[in-house]
């Protein structure tokens, strides 16, 4: 359990510090004096001053942040060329978008970390399986784990959409698979099911025609950050995706299931943490690119939504009265809390009813 909460308090607080170390590197090369960078939330333990800054330790180890002089409001402005809302329009943007930034860096950064020690995956014309599920047609006929699959009757399957295309077309009736074994080809006769349990196909199988592949040392950390773009690509337009769901949910009065909150997120990093450094460094580029994501939404007290009313200055030619904008970002921040609230205490609900973490895991992705 220790080991758990320490996992999951130096996951979230790397990826809010990489987000808030990116907002501090742009104002500091803007010329924008950030007044503090504190690791975690206040209170503060320790500060010591370097140059104009403050460094902080503060008593909750979740995080950090960044305070930017005239960041909210004119009034406590002491120095006009250093503060944030006296700087134009692009540097203002840049400085907002840079945690952003950060954290896509950060995804790519754990993914090309995975894809360099791990192998680079491949697709390939070998259908393996990869698990079978207890009493499917599959484990009663004899089908074996690393079996390659080559025939469904006569035809030549080379891909999972091949495999699935010709088994779902035999459903309730005998098929022969042709499968390599050890470098031998045996025949097996099974049934599909008509109507399989949910989450499973009709063989009861996970099958796979990608393979992972070690190139020479010397190339994998190049394919592994070409690789690892391309996933933190990917999972961005996964996040989009479900962001864009879920709002379709909630604007249609249903609640979205596979929401997590804090404990969620715990339980999910006990999960990864369970199978070691890679699994925990690939769950971190994810999360890191839903905090990208979730961060650009043009909602009160978000990046994005900081980034909004620099759009509606431009727009109108003149700036939100800056006590106005930070007393919006306020309720902003207020609104968020109370459904962070409200998600953890979905997220325990779903913990106690799920009987623990492992049933906690199968609910979110089932």
């Amino acid at each position: 359990m220790i080991t758990s909460v320490i996992a999951f308090i130096l996951v979230l607080s790397v990826l809010i510090l990489v987000h808030e170390f990116g907002h501090f590197i742009m104002a500091r090369r803007a010329g924008v004096w950030v007044e503090e960078f504190g690791f975690g939330l206040p209170p503060r333990v320790l500060g010591k001053k370097f140059g104009d800054t403050i460094y902080s330790i503060n008593l909750l180890p979740f995080g950090g942040f960044v305070r930017l002089h005239g960041e909210n409001t004119e009034d406590s402005i002491t120095n006009p060329d250093k503060a944030f809302l006296n700087k134009g329009k692009f540097i203002r943007s840049k400085i907002i978008l840079a945690g952003v930034v950060m954290n896509f860096i950060l995804a790519v950064f754990c993914f090309s970390l995975v894809y360099t020690f791990s192998g680079i995956p491949r697709e390939s014309q070998n259908v393996k399986v990869l698990e079978i599920r207890e009493n499917s047609p599959a484990a009663i006929s004899g089908l074996k784990i690393d079996d390659i699959v080559r025939k469904v009757d006569e035809v030549t399957v080379t891909s999972n959409d091949e495999f699935i295309e010709s088994v779902d077309g035999r459903r309730g009736k005998t098929v022969v698979l042709t499968i390599e074994r050890d470098g031998n080809l045996q025949l097996i006769s099974v049934m599909p099911r008509e109507n399989p349990p949910e989450s499973e196909g009709a063989l009861g199988v996970v099958i796979s025609s990608t393979e992972v592949v070690f190139p020479p040392l010397w190339k994998r950390p190049f394919l592994g950050v070409y690789n690892g773009f391309k996933e933190a690509w990917y999972w961005g337009s996964v996040v989009i995706q479900g962001f864009i769901k879920m709002f379709s949910d909630l604007f249609g009065g249903v609640v979205p299931k596979d929401v997590a909150g804090p404990v969620g997120i715990f339980a999910l990093t006990t999960q990864a943490a369970k199978f070691g450094i890679l699994a925990l460094l690939n769950f971190i580029g994810i999360l890191s690119v839903n905090l990208a994501i979730l961060n650009v939404i043009p909602f009160p007290a978000l990046d994005g939504g900081r980034l909004l009313f620099v759009g509606i200055e431009s727009l109108f030619g003149r700036k939100v009265v800056p006590r106005i904008e930070s007393t919006i970002h306020m309720i902003g921040m207020v609104i968020l809390i109370i459904l962070i609230i409200a998600i953890t205490a979905h997220d325990i609900q779903r913990l106690i009813s799920a009987g623990g973490v492992t049933g906690y895991i199968e609910s979110v992705f089932k």
